[in-house]
């Protein structure tokens, strides 16, 4: 008898103590903390890692007990990827039920040198109020859309989206020092191809050196990146920027082939991130008129002159 009182008192302690575990576990870590914090969830990462991510930043006080809530609840299917405002005053009940509705839902990336179908593809992707309507806007806005991670709401428009981008290319463009002479449309337009053309950070003042001399000088730009923006969506290469221009593709009726026309093209060709648009606005002073790819390296060889450069392609194998 007194060893059945015994467990009785036993089972009665571990339930207690495991009842004062959970409670504590669901309560606010900092109840009086009202600080909004940004949470994101990336695409593919379980609720083992969420948890542990939930803690880490104060949101939670007990990962086990998140993992196990949100197992017992069956909730596992319903948190979504994006990104959330939580507050550490927040319980673990209100934390679970914000990350299957949050604020701001849909977390994605940007990338430079992208031009305005290649973010429509991004924004259709991961928005279910994408409409081919967009695309249009898109287009019009080309070379202002700034490459960067955004947070939109699962019901963002279109207005929204544009507005957002461009807000954030005012905010970086202003950031950079300048005393050019060239307006932000000719800077924007020359950015864009320096994007596009330069692959090391290196070589992008160097590019943007190339392009202002020639402009400079009344000399075709001759940027095969204009020409491939000219022609389009490549079925064969399945790629909006064909990799093999051939001497037919250069001969293009397009205001934007700079083989045919001298001066800039009408528009930006892509959208240039930051460090492009500082390139072509602290553009070095070298007298630099052609330049090549080292196809083993990636890295540019620049010339003077034209019998330089002419000895620069026979060099590389060109």
């Amino acid at each position: 008898m007194k060893k059945f009182s015994f467990l009785i008192i036993l089972l009665a302690l571990l339930i207690g103590g495991f009842a004062a575990w959970w409670i504590n576990g669901i309560m606010p870590p900092t109840p009086s903390d009202k600080t909004p914090k940004m949470f994101v969830i990336s695409k593919g990462e379980g609720v083992r890692q969420i948890a542990n991510n939930l803690a880490a930043e104060g949101l939670i006080k007990d990962p086990v007990i998140f993992f196990l809530f949100v197992k017992q609840q069956g909730l596992e299917g319903k948190i979504q990827a994006g990104e959330f405002r939580l507050f550490p005053s927040m319980s673990l009940i209100n934390v679970t039920k914000a990350l299957q509705v949050g604020t701001f839902d849909r977390y994605m990336t940007i990338p430079e040198g992208k031009r305005a179908e290649e973010i429509a593809e991004i924004l259709q992707t991961n928005l279910s109020t994408y409409e081919d309507s967009w695309l249009p806007r898109l287009r019009f806005e080309e070379g202002y859309l700034f490459p960067d991670t955004y947070s939109f709401a699962k019901d963002v428009d279109i207005e929204t989206v544009i507005a957002t981008m461009k807000a954030n290319f005012e905010k970086k463009y202003l950031s950079i020092p300048t005393s050019t002479t060239l307006s932000k449309e000719q800077i924007v337009v020359i950015a864009s191809m320096v994007e596009r053309e330069a692959k090391l950070d290196e070589d992008r003042p160097l590019v943007a050196s190339v392009m202002l001399n020639r402009l400079r000088i009344g000399m075709p730009l001759q940027i095969d990146a204009t020409v491939q923006y000219a022609l389009g969506y490549n079925n064969f290469e399945k790629t909006w920027w064909k990799k093999n221009v051939t001497l037919e593709d250069l001969r293009i009726n397009s205001p934007y082939n700079t083989y045919i026309n001298t001066g800039l093209p009408p528009k930006p060709i892509a959208n240039p991130g930051s460090e492009a648009l500082k390139a072509v606005l602290e553009a070095p002073d070298t007298g630099y008129i052609y330049y090549i790819s080292d196809p083993k390296t990636g890295k540019n060889v620049y010339a003077k002159t034209l019998t330089e450069h002419n000895a620069n392609i026979k060099k590389y194998g060109l």
